[in-house]
């Protein structure tokens, strides 16, 4: 057990320093984060084309117990606040295993499989799972790294409506 406490102690200290500098290395609040491309039914949408409205992004992995406990949140957000918010989820595990789960558990999200994991390499994601909240600007507004709650979820995401720019929604939809 002194291994384990060890890994658990060193662990808190790097989500500490993490969330001390901002969140994530190269992800920082009031900043544009690095745009990446995400495919959708409707075709490719650049990140950055996304502005008028927040957008959520959520790093996750099906065999992340934390990641999954907290996928149903972002598809309450989805129901909640409808095409007010952009939802958007990231992970870079084996093309379609990501999908599959998704399927499974019936959680009718919009999925990047980052598969050569560009993505998270560009966020400098820590241990996942990572949520970055956009103003409708396209500014970071708030990381988390690490699990959320709903209502630190809601918090985020009520917050990025208030920023300027928020009454003006981009005509782009993800689904």
């Amino acid at each position: 057990m002194p291994a384990e406490a060890a890994r658990v102690q060193i662990l808190g200290v790097l989500l500490l320093a993490a969330s001390a500098t901002g969140g994530l290395a190269t992800v920082r609040v009031g900043a544009p984060p690095p745009d990446f491309t995400l495919r959708t039914k409707a075709g490719a949408v650049a990140l950055s084309h996304l502005r008028g409205k927040p957008v959520v992004i959520n790093f996750w992995a099906s065999w992340c117990p934390p990641c999954t406990d907290e996928l149903p949140y972002f598809a309450r957000l989805t129901r909640d606040y409808g095409d007010r918010v952009v939802v958007v989820t990231v992970s870079n595990e084996a093309a379609g295993i990501a999908r599959e789960y998704l399927r499974q558990h019936r959680l009718d999200l919009p999925l990047l499989e980052d598969t050569d994991s560009s993505v998270f390499s560009a966020y400098a994601l820590p241990p996942i799972p990572g949520t970055v909240v956009l103003a409708p600007d396209g500014r970071v507004e708030y990381i988390s790294a690490g699990g959320l709650s709903w209502d630190e979820l809601q918090e985020a995401v009520d917050k990025a409506l208030g920023s300027p720019g928020a009454s003006t929604p981009s005509q782009r939809l993800l689904r």
